[in-house]
This record gives structure tokens, sequence and C-alpha cells, in this order.
């Protein structure tokens, strides 16, 4: 009975042992901030890109829909408690609230002149200082922050990953970074709020089927889901930088905004090619 017992158990700890080391094994296998992970050893080949999505553009309209606009659904996210903003792109290092709620107030001297229009996120949602952003900011209602439809400019960060096994081109969103417009800065200076993880956005977005909605402005029946729509690729968001070894963005090595725009317009031009010329080989 006692070797039985003794037998059961061995084999219950190899069998948990060889369970959790291919656990461990294969979580290093794949990058834990894809949507939909590709096994590093079926990546026949991979570049990171840049791109820069205007919500106010015609194809992008329908992510920035009067009251659904998807900057105003990620604060609101954010202000609940849903999902956190990170430092930078390589979502490493969390960005605490209040360091979010200081990227997001509007400068005493341009309350001014912005000041309805940072009213109006904190009327929409609440208000920042009564959803648990602490006890300071409720306490001065003089704070006033940048509206959501004032965020129109969005960076995406992806990999261009060609799946050796399925034999097709993927491009995996890693994350989302909201920018205040130059037109709005006093400085003239872009300036970062926050970046997310879009697997945090993605489960987001499914689970508001009501609100995180693709508007499709020729039929009404046929809306989409934000998700679905990044998926599909329903928006347009031009190429701003590429990896490369020195880490240099386009705007960088460009003398001035039409040059920029060329080789911005090149750059995907590669990129559409080289996923043409795969078939070649």
């Amino acid at each position: 009975m006692k070797k039985a017992l003794l037998s059961t158990l061995v084999i219950f700890l190899v069998g948990f042992i060889s369970a959790e080391s291919m656990a461990q094994e294969e979580k290093g296998q794949y990058n834990d901030m894809s949507v939909y992970p590709i096994s590093y050893a079926d990546q026949m080949y991979k570049r990171t890109v840049w791109r820069r999505m205007d919500l106010k553009e015609k194809q992008n309209r329908p992510f920035f829909s009067t009251s659904n606009e998807i900057t105003r659904i990620i604060l609101e996210a954010v202000n609940n408690g849903l999902i956190y903003p990170y430092v930078d792109d390589s979502l490493n290092k969390r960005m605490s609230k209040e360091q979010f709620l200081e990227n997001l107030k509007l400068p005493t001297d341009e309350e001014d002149g912005f000041g309805a229009a940072g009213a109006g996120f904190g009327d929409d949602a609440g208000g920042w200082g009564d959803s648990g952003w602490g006890d300071e900011e409720a306490a001065a209602p003089s704070v006033q922050y940048y509206d959501a439809t004032q965020l129109n400019i969005m960076r995406i960060r992806e990999d261009m990953i060609f799946d050796n096994v399925r034999s097709r081109l993927y491009w995996d969103i890693q994350s989302f970074e909201l920018i205040i417009p130059a037109t709005v800065v006093a400085t003239g200076i872009e300036k970062s709020i926050g970046v997310f993880a879009y697997k945090d956005l993605e489960k987001l977005f499914r689970s508001m089927p009501d609100r995180a909605i693709w508007y499709n402005r020729q039929n009404n029946a046929q809306h989409r889901n934000m998700a679905d729509a990044f998926l599909l690729r329903l928006f347009n968001a031009r190429v701003v930088k590429v990896s490369n070894p020195s880490n240099d963005w386009i705007q960088d090595i460009s003398p001035d905004q039409r040059s920029a725009l060329i080789k911005s317009q090149q750059e995907e031009q590669r990129l559409i090619e080289y996923e043409h010329n795969l078939w070649e080989f």
C-alpha cells in the first residue's frame, strides 16, 4: 500500500515538474504583448514600424465619432481603473495615474484659450478628481484638462512579421501612444500623454460592444467593434519610423516636412513590395 502510494506521488511530482517546465519554455517562445502571438521560431522576417494616425482624417473618422471617440474611451477606462498607461512603447514600466493626470492637465497660461474644451471631458467622465485620482485634484476645481476631442493624434507601434508556418504576413500591433497635437499645445511641440499596450485595449474594446464602435458611415446596420476594425486595418496611418540601427525617425533625417512625407510614402512602398516579393521565393 505504501509502495503504491509512493509511486503515485512520484508520478504526480514528475508530471507537475514537467508541466511547469513546459509552461515556462512555452512562455519564452512568444511575445506576451501580442494579441495573436506567433512563435519566435516561426518568424522568418520581422520589422518594427511606427505610424502616426490622425483621427480627424476622413478614413479615421469612424474611430472618432461623437461621444464614442477612441480617445474618450481610453481616458475613461484609465479613470475607472480598467487599464493603465506605460511610460514608453517598450511597455516595461507603468506610469502612475498621478503622472498621467499631470500630462493631461492644461497649463495655467492656456486656461483662457482652452478652458471650455478642457472642462468638457471632466463633465462627461464624472470628473477626474471625483474618480479616484486623489483628494488634491478634487479640491482644486479650477484645474482643467485637455478634452478627448483635442487628442486626435495617436502613434502606433507594430511588428511586421512573416509567419514561416502559415506563409503569411501579419501586422502585430503592440502599443498606442496618445499625443496632444502641436496645434493645441502653446509651445507648438507635440506632447505625449501616455502609452497603452494594445493587448489591453483590444480586450477593453471587446468588452464594450455598445461603445467601442467603428462607425460605418455607409451602412449604420454594419458598425464594427474597434478591435475588429484594427484587425481588418480599416485605418490610415503614415509611417514615421522603421526599425534601424540609429533609431532615427523619418522626420529627423529629412530636411523639411515635404521631404519627410515623401520618405514616409517610400518606406510604405518598400514594405508593400517586400510582402509582394515574398511569394516569388
